[in-house]
Protein backbone atom coordinates (compact mmCIF):
# COMPACT_ATOMS: atom_id res chain seq x y z
CA UNK A 1 0.00 0.00 0.00
CA UNK A 2 1.24 3.55 -0.72
CA UNK A 3 2.51 5.70 1.80
CA UNK A 4 0.47 9.17 0.55
CA UNK A 5 2.09 11.33 2.94
CA UNK A 6 5.79 9.97 2.54
CA UNK A 7 4.91 10.82 -1.59
CA UNK A 8 3.30 14.28 -0.95
CA UNK A 9 6.34 15.60 0.86
CA UNK A 10 8.77 13.76 -1.97
CA UNK A 11 6.78 15.60 -4.48
CA UNK A 12 6.91 19.12 -2.55
CA UNK A 13 10.82 18.62 -2.29
CA UNK A 14 10.79 17.64 -5.79
CA UNK A 15 8.91 20.82 -7.18
CA UNK A 16 11.13 23.04 -5.57
CA UNK A 17 13.16 22.33 -8.61
CA UNK A 18 12.68 25.72 -10.94
CA UNK A 19 12.79 23.68 -14.10
CA UNK A 20 9.28 22.16 -15.10
CA UNK A 21 10.59 19.29 -17.63
CA UNK A 22 13.86 18.46 -14.79
CA UNK A 23 10.40 18.51 -11.64
CA UNK A 24 8.32 16.51 -13.58
CA UNK A 25 10.37 14.17 -14.95
CA UNK A 26 11.94 13.34 -11.41
CA UNK A 27 8.23 13.36 -10.06
CA UNK A 28 7.11 10.32 -12.94
CA UNK A 29 10.27 8.39 -11.71
CA UNK A 30 9.10 9.19 -7.80
CA UNK A 31 5.51 8.34 -8.70
CA UNK A 32 6.76 4.84 -10.55
CA UNK A 33 8.79 4.08 -7.49
CA UNK A 34 6.13 4.56 -5.27
CA UNK A 35 3.18 3.02 -6.96
CA UNK A 36 2.70 -0.75 -7.33
CA UNK A 37 1.26 -2.20 -9.87
CA UNK A 38 1.27 0.71 -12.38
CA UNK A 39 2.92 0.06 -16.08
CA UNK A 40 2.94 3.79 -17.43
CA UNK A 41 2.88 7.15 -15.44
CA UNK A 42 3.52 10.75 -16.86
CA UNK A 43 2.53 14.28 -18.39
CA UNK A 44 1.20 15.57 -20.91
CA UNK A 45 0.88 19.63 -21.57
CA UNK A 46 -1.67 21.32 -23.33
CA UNK A 47 -0.36 22.97 -26.40
CA UNK A 48 -2.06 24.89 -29.37
CA UNK A 49 -5.08 23.05 -28.20
CA UNK A 50 -4.07 19.34 -28.32
CA UNK A 51 -2.40 17.64 -25.30
CA UNK A 52 1.80 17.17 -26.29
CA UNK A 53 3.98 14.20 -24.18
CA UNK A 54 5.63 14.63 -21.70
CA UNK A 55 8.17 13.50 -19.01
CA UNK A 56 7.37 9.78 -18.39
CA UNK A 57 8.38 6.39 -16.96
CA UNK A 58 6.92 3.27 -19.12
CA UNK A 59 6.84 2.08 -22.76
CA UNK A 60 6.78 4.56 -25.58
CA UNK A 61 3.72 6.66 -25.44
CA UNK A 62 0.87 8.66 -27.91
CA UNK A 63 3.01 12.09 -28.30
CA UNK A 64 0.02 14.17 -29.67
CA UNK A 65 -3.48 13.50 -28.56
CA UNK A 66 -6.32 15.73 -29.53
CA UNK A 67 -8.84 16.86 -26.93
CA UNK A 68 -11.94 14.63 -28.52
CA UNK A 69 -9.97 11.50 -28.43
CA UNK A 70 -9.37 9.20 -24.99
CA UNK A 71 -9.05 8.91 -21.55
CA UNK A 72 -6.69 12.13 -21.55
CA UNK A 73 -8.67 14.06 -23.61
CA UNK A 74 -11.64 13.68 -21.71
CA UNK A 75 -9.99 14.77 -19.09
CA UNK A 76 -8.66 17.63 -20.27
CA UNK A 77 -11.99 18.81 -22.38
CA UNK A 78 -13.99 18.12 -19.04
CA UNK A 79 -11.70 19.59 -16.54
CA UNK A 80 -12.52 16.01 -14.68
CA UNK A 81 -10.85 13.59 -13.12
CA UNK A 82 -11.26 10.38 -14.73
CA UNK A 83 -11.57 6.31 -12.98
CA UNK A 84 -11.60 4.19 -15.51
CA UNK A 85 -12.06 0.58 -13.84
CA UNK A 86 -11.48 -0.97 -17.77
CA UNK A 87 -10.03 0.74 -20.34
CA UNK A 88 -11.69 -1.71 -23.05
CA UNK A 89 -14.93 -0.31 -21.59
CA UNK A 90 -14.24 3.42 -22.39
CA UNK A 91 -15.23 3.89 -25.93
CA UNK A 92 -12.46 5.56 -27.60
CA UNK A 93 -9.80 4.33 -25.31
CA UNK A 94 -6.21 4.94 -27.09
CA UNK A 95 -4.26 1.93 -26.76
CA UNK A 96 -0.67 3.05 -26.73
CA UNK A 97 0.24 -0.44 -24.21
CA UNK A 98 -1.93 -3.01 -24.79
CA UNK A 99 -0.80 -4.34 -21.52
CA UNK A 100 -3.41 -1.32 -19.51
CA UNK A 101 -6.49 -2.12 -18.36
CA UNK A 102 -7.07 0.42 -15.82
CA UNK A 103 -6.26 3.99 -16.09
CA UNK A 104 -6.65 7.28 -13.61
CA UNK A 105 -5.73 10.53 -15.36
CA UNK A 106 -6.01 14.13 -13.48
CA UNK A 107 -5.88 17.46 -15.23
CA UNK A 108 -4.01 20.01 -13.38
CA UNK A 109 -5.24 23.26 -13.38
CA UNK A 110 -3.57 26.84 -13.29
CA UNK A 111 -6.37 29.70 -12.80
CA UNK A 112 -9.16 27.13 -13.61
CA UNK A 113 -7.60 26.68 -17.10
CA UNK A 114 -5.80 23.06 -17.94
CA UNK A 115 -2.54 23.47 -18.47
CA UNK A 116 -2.21 19.51 -18.87
CA UNK A 117 -2.36 16.18 -16.95
CA UNK A 118 -0.82 13.44 -15.26
CA UNK A 119 -2.14 9.86 -16.52
CA UNK A 120 -1.58 6.24 -14.84
CA UNK A 121 -1.92 3.08 -16.50
CA UNK A 122 -2.15 0.07 -14.74
CA UNK A 123 -2.10 -3.59 -16.20
CA UNK A 124 -4.94 -4.72 -13.88
CA UNK A 125 -8.59 -4.35 -13.70
CA UNK A 126 -9.76 -1.90 -11.30
CA UNK A 127 -6.44 -0.71 -10.29
CA UNK A 128 -7.30 3.15 -8.75
CA UNK A 129 -9.84 3.69 -6.40
CA UNK A 130 -11.44 7.13 -5.34
CA UNK A 131 -8.31 7.85 -2.73
CA UNK A 132 -6.36 6.97 -5.27
CA UNK A 133 -7.53 10.33 -6.77
CA UNK A 134 -8.04 12.21 -4.31
CA UNK A 135 -4.41 12.37 -3.38
CA UNK A 136 -3.52 12.63 -7.10
CA UNK A 137 -5.56 15.40 -7.40
CA UNK A 138 -3.48 17.02 -4.15
CA UNK A 139 -0.39 16.52 -5.99
CA UNK A 140 -1.72 17.80 -9.06
CA UNK A 141 -2.63 20.63 -6.73
CA UNK A 142 1.00 21.33 -5.72
CA UNK A 143 2.19 20.79 -9.28
CA UNK A 144 -0.36 23.82 -10.20
CA UNK A 145 1.46 25.93 -7.21
CA UNK A 146 4.97 25.18 -8.78
CA UNK A 147 3.43 26.19 -12.28
CA UNK A 148 2.55 29.67 -10.40
CA UNK A 149 5.84 29.55 -8.30
CA UNK A 150 7.91 28.99 -11.32
CA UNK A 151 6.04 30.77 -13.67
CA UNK A 152 6.37 27.49 -15.98
CA UNK A 153 4.50 27.74 -19.24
Amino acid sequence: MIDYPLLNSQVEALLEETDKIAALANLTACINESLDNINWVGFYFLTNNELVLGPFQGKVACTHISLDRGVCGKAASTKTIQIIKNVHEFKGHIACDSASESELVIPILVNDDVVGLLDIDSPSLNRFSERDAVEFEMICKLISEAYLLHNWK
